[in-house]
């Protein structure tokens, strides 16, 4: 999962000076979420052939992706590859636009081959100029930062309450 100092990371390393920041979850679910209100570009990364293709994906996590990336498409793999890659593409149009007006687009690589890399690089690229000139790039973070205020009040909140010696001392009895 999303530790819960994931945001305040990100926020030092840009301070920091950092101005590429790659954030890594493992599996589809409430992390992926998390993590997509507090990027710029989201990345789904899914393998051919390992059983999570389209008929195990959640709704949600395909229509927050900004690019799908099919890893190990090589060899043997490559043909699976390719055949996920069209799945994913024929899906992703299912799906209404986005809000930025970007379209998210499906690509194949393979790091034993060295493949594919580059031009994952030049689409988070062409992406973030699209954003930008469009304005939804601060629009997104001002969003973003919103969120993060409530959250974190949120949080305060919750914890003030449950702190309470009052409620500690009489929630058991509710329980």
């Amino acid at each position: 999962g999303v530790a819960k100092t994931t945001r305040e990371t990100i926020i030092l390393c840009e301070a920091a000076g950092f101005d590429t920041l790659l954030i890594e979850t493992v599996g589809v679910g409430q992390s992926e979420t998390t993590v997509h209100s507090m990027t710029d570009f989201f990345l789904l990364l899914k393998l051919a052939g390992a059983g999570d293709e389209l008929q195990g994906i959640k709704r949600g996590i395909m229509e927050m992706a900004d690019a799908i990336v099919i890893n190990k498409a090589d060899g043997e793999n490559l043909k699976p590859a390719e055949k996920a890659r069209s799945e994913f593409r024929r899906a992703l149009h299912l799906y209404p636009a986005k809000e930025s007006g970007w379209t998210p687009k499906v690509l194949l690589t393979s790091a034993t081959e060295k493949t594919g890399i580059q031009e994952v690089w030049q689409l988070i690229e062409e992406y973030e100029q699209l954003v930008k000139e469009k304005g939804h790039f601060s629009q997104k973070r001002q969003n973003q930062n919103k969120f993060w205020l409530l959250q974190t009040i949120n949080e305060h909140l919750k914890n003030k309450f449950y702190q309470d010696p009052e409620i500690k001392k009489l929630l058991p009895k509710q329980l």
